[in-house]
């Protein structure tokens, strides 16, 4: 596989995702993912993204309870 942005060579790693979001920060700190030897742009694969997606989807609605 080749990065979209410079064309190196990706490579199965792990790699962080974080994101503040609705009043929560959330972090992973190993996430399965491609990463460039390059430059070091990261691409996840569907099952990790649906996986985070999976995660957000129930912070969300578990933190409705915190909302002023």
């Amino acid at each position: 596989m080749k990065c979209m942005y410079c064309k190196g060579k990706m490579e199965h790693h792990t790699a962080p995702f974080q994101i503040d979001r609705r009043g929560y920060h959330l972090m992973f700190d190993a996430v399965p993912a491609w990463v460039c030897s390059q430059c070091g742009e990261i691409y996840f694969e569907e099952t990790e993204v649906d996986a985070i997606q999976d995660v957000l989807k129930t912070l969300d609605e578990r933190s409705e309870r915190f909302a002023a």
